[in-house]
């Protein structure tokens, strides 16, 4: 680990690109400390310390939403967008053709429209935090003026937190969003201690010994999964081109427990957001329907037991329906063909891209379940103990953990591009 971490400051181009990632992430906590003028931060804590909802909010923007910064929304619309995207590649061919077959110019295009999509959906769900905040007395009630002015900062905000996540991804090591997130949460680690420190009484060491196993049975597991894979055997034909013999070799392809990484748990938390944020702002509207309907939205995902089986079952689709949409057995399988490799016992063509299907849903059904699992597990365990913030700290250590592995898997990809073992 050590030797791997001195290796890479050895690398200019990879000091280099580290170094603009720390620069980038640092620029992101300025930006994430940077509050709206005219808040109450009395009642603004009052206000997050009740609200499940605001405190997974609060993990998506970075702790941004602790003092209201100008990134309060932080990368949420970006990752609804980009849910709304990958929910058309199965609706619109035309989009999955984009996406999958179309190369990096087709993908390019893809993030285009993530990107537009974005600035709409940051304007809602600005307009309705605000408004959701004014009514809760946590800001100063807001003119037309306000309320526009307002927007445009939180909305450049959230775009600007986009073109960060850009620049990171753009260097080749992890995933910008995935990684501006991480920070976000580490960021917060110390303060949480801090309050839990001070805060200290003999009866909450039950729950802390909880959440303590809990955390290494989720570090656990994701490592587990995340690294889990089935090795398919696949041969290749001999090829005799003029004098040369070509192929006559075996060798495996790889299919991951997990081919979706850290994406549904993100995706999971991001669309559960919505519900819990709906009832909140229509539990101001002077009608007795709408009312109740926000109140029985609140009460719903306030229930722990309702929150859990949803999370769950968001997971387990998403892990599902993102392996669908990055990973294509029938291209892979005529890839194979072309190239005179086949599956000892398969056919090549169809009869080996529905092999590689039923193998992969296969896989992917002990990965989903697991998945889904170690995402409700801290909220048992919050049940039984004290610790209130085990449920926030399950989510966050899931995506830390996935990003973590992901980031460092391109790491060593590249060193191994500038074939390390020679220094």
């Amino acid at each position: 680990m050590f030797k791997k971490l001195s290796l890479i400051f050895t690398v200019p181009d990879l000091r280099k690109k580290i170094f603009f990632i720390a620069a980038i992430l640092l620029v992101f906590r300025v930006a994430a400390a940077i509050p709206v003028p005219g808040v109450d931060p009395i009642r603004l804590k009052a206000f997050l310390a009740g609200n499940q909802f605001f405190g997974l909010l609060n993990v998506f923007s970075g702790g941004a939403l602790d003092n209201l910064s100008v990134a309060m929304l932080g990368v949420g619309p970006f990752i609804t967008s980009s849910i709304i995207m990958q929910l058309l590649t199965m609706i619109v061919p035309r989009f999955k053709e984009m996406y999958q077959e179309e190369g990096e110019a087709g993908r390019e295009r893809f993030n285009q429209y993530s990107r537009l999509i974005t600035v709409p959906l940051a304007f809602l769900q600005g307009y309705g935090l605000l408004v959701l905040l004014v009514r809760q007395q946590v800001i100063p009630p807001l003119s037309p003026f306000g309320y526009f002015s307002n927007l445009i900062v939180v909305v450049a905000g959230t775009l600007f937190l986009m073109w960060l996540g850009e620049l990171i991804t753009e260097q080749g090591i992890g995933n910008g969003v995935s990684l501006l997130i991480l920070a976000g949460i580490l960021a917060r680690l110390p303060r949480e201690i801090q309050q839990e420190f001070f805060t200290f009484t003999p009866d909450k060491i039950p729950g802390y010994i909880g959440f303590l196993v809990a955390s290494i049975v989720v570090i656990a597991g994701v490592v587990v999964v995340s690294e889990g894979e089935r090795a398919v055997p696949v041969s290749y034909a001999k090829r005799i081109r003029g004098q040369r013999v070509y192929g006559g070799t075996s060798t495996h392809l790889p299919l991951r427990v997990n081919q979706a990484g850290v994406i549904p748990i993100i995706f999971a938390v991001s669309l559960i957001l919505f519900p819990g944020l709906i009832g909140s702002f229509l539990s101001g509207v002077p009608n007795l329907f709408v009312q109740h309907v926000a109140g029985f939205l609140i009460a719903m995902f306030n229930n722990r037991l309702f929150y859990g089986i949803v999370y769950f079952l968001l997971v387990f689709v998403f892990t599902y329906f993102y392996t669908a949409v990055t990973f294509d057995p029938q291209s892979i399988a005529e890839n194979l063909q072309k190239q005179g490799g086949f599956i000892l016992g398969i056919r090549p063509g169809e009869p080996t891209a529905q092999y590689l299907a039923r193998i992969l849903t296969r896989i992917t059904l002990a990965g989903a379940l697991f998945l889904g699992a170690i995402a409700v597990l801290p909220l048992i365990v919050q049940a039984l103990f004290s610790v209130r913030t085990i449920s926030i700290g399950g989510t966050a250590l899931l995506i830390v953990v996935s990003v973590i592995i992901e980031t460092m898997k391109q790491v060593d990809a590249q060193l191994v591009m500038r074939e390390y073992g020679s220094f």
